[in-house]
Parts: C-alpha cells; sequence; structure tokens
C-alpha cells in the first residue's frame, strides 16, 4: 500500500513487540524480523529500512544485510542516554561499524537518532544538538534522525535547523509528522519518518489509513 502510494522508502520496525528489550535481543525476534523484511524487499521497488527495538543495531545490520535492506535506523549510535528499558551506557558505533565491515554489510547505510525520543538525556545536558549531531557524524553515522520527546511529537524545529548547521549529513525528521507540518519541515530536513499520522485516528497501534495516506502524498507533491 504504501510502496503504490509513492513513498520513497519503506522501515520494517518491530514497534508492537512491546516492552523493549534493551540491545539483547531473541533469535526469535532476529528471525522474524528477517523474514519480514525480505517480505517487503521482495514486495517495493524502493529501499527497505530495519530499526529492532530496542538498540539492537548489530541484529538490526544482520537482518538487512540478509533480507536484501538498504539502511537501518540505530538508537544509542552516539553517545550514552537512560530510555524506558533502561541505561544505553556504551556507544554502539565502534563495535557495530567493525561488526558491518566483518560480514560484507558496508553498502547498509545506517540512520542514527540524536537526543531520541522516550530518553532522558541529563547525561549529555552540557551538550547542544551541534554537539551531538557533530560527534554523530564523526562516529560514523551515514545520516542523523531528529525526534521529539515522544512517538508521535513533533521534532523542534530549533533542534532541526541546529542538525542541518553541524554537519553534511542528511538531517530527518524522526517523529510526530503529519500532511500539514510536512511541507515546513521538507524546507527545513531532507526527509522524514512517518508512522502514527498513516494509521486509523492517528494512532501508532492502528491500521493504515488509506485517507490518511493520500492526503499525506498529496500534502508531499503539493506545489
Amino acid at each position: 500500500m504504501l510502496g503504490e502510494a509513492g513513498f520513497d522508502a519503506i522501515l520494517v520496525e518491530n514497534m508492537h513487540d512491546l516492552p523493549y528489550l534493551l540491545r539483547t535481543v531473541g533469535p526469535e525476534i532476529v528471525a522474524s524480523m528477517a523474514v519480514a523484511t525480505k517480505a517487503v524487499v521482495d514486495a517495493v521497488d524502493v529501499p527497505v529500512g530495519v530499526q529492532i527495538l530496542a538498540g539492537a543495531n548489530r541484529e538490526a545490520i544482520s537482518v538487512a544485510h540478509a533480507a536484501g535492506a538498504d539502511f537501518i535506523r540505530a538508537e544509542g549510535f552516539a553517545y550514552a542516554s537512560v530510555a524506558d528499558e533502561g541505561i544505553f551506557a556504551e556507544a554502539d558505533a565502534g563495535p557495530l561499524l567493525r561488526f558491518r565491515r566483518t560480514i560484507g554489510a558496508e553498502h547498509v547505510a545506517i540512520w542514527a537518532d540524536v537526543r531520541k525520543k522516550h530518553s532522558a538525556h541529563a547525561l549529555t545536558a552540557d551538550l547542544s544538538m551541534v554537539d551531538l549531531v557533530s560527534g554523530t557524524h564523526f562516529a560514523g553515522a551515514d545520516a542523523v534522525i531528529i525526534t521529539g520527546p515522544h512517538t508521535g511529537s513533533p521534532a523542534s524545529e530549533v533542534d532541526i535547523d541546529a542538525a542541518r548547521t553541524a554537519s553534511p549529513l542528511p538531517v530527518m525528521v524522526g517523529s510526530g509528522v503529519t500532511s500539514e507540518s510536512l511541507p515546513g519541515l521538507l524546507n527545513r530536513a531532507d526527509g522524514v519518518i512517518v508512522g502514527s499520522a498513516l494509521k486509523i485516528d492517528g494512532h501508532w497501534e492502528n491500521e493504515l489509513d488509506p485517507d490518511r495516506i493520500r492526503r499525506f502524498i498529496e500534502a508531499l507533491n503539493a506545489d
């Protein structure tokens, strides 16, 4: 449905797999995500991404490589934070990039969340968004994702603008995007990740809503 509507990429994520595990997920999750991702890769002619919550970035790289996907969304890539799953005490960039090279998956891009939603960032409170994005670029990310505080919450325009000035990496907005906010966001960012706004009643747990999808694409294509 999303591919036929005109979306530029599809992201496969185990969002309903609540409550999330911290970094280490079971083989049943990896196997299920590999099967699901391969089905999506076979169904669409656009790039496909993978996210395995929470912060299971090595597993996501493995799934993407095996299923023929193109990128992953990685939380905890650079800097520490405290999430509802616990403490992301160690940044993932060093071991993850080495692992990606080891399995021959360097074609799989890493889109890294910066100051991610559903997390506390007191540990890095003395760093600005410019500092955080610059550090994430330095650590080897291929794109950065800016979010609001929660699923469905809009990202700060100040944060988006700061991210654009901090590095040459593509800047994606990763929460709170709607058909109404889309035109303004695309004047600031390189792309958006949208989920809730495409669902019935705008709620992430619900099924896709064809009318909301149509309105979103109309907003994208509006002059």
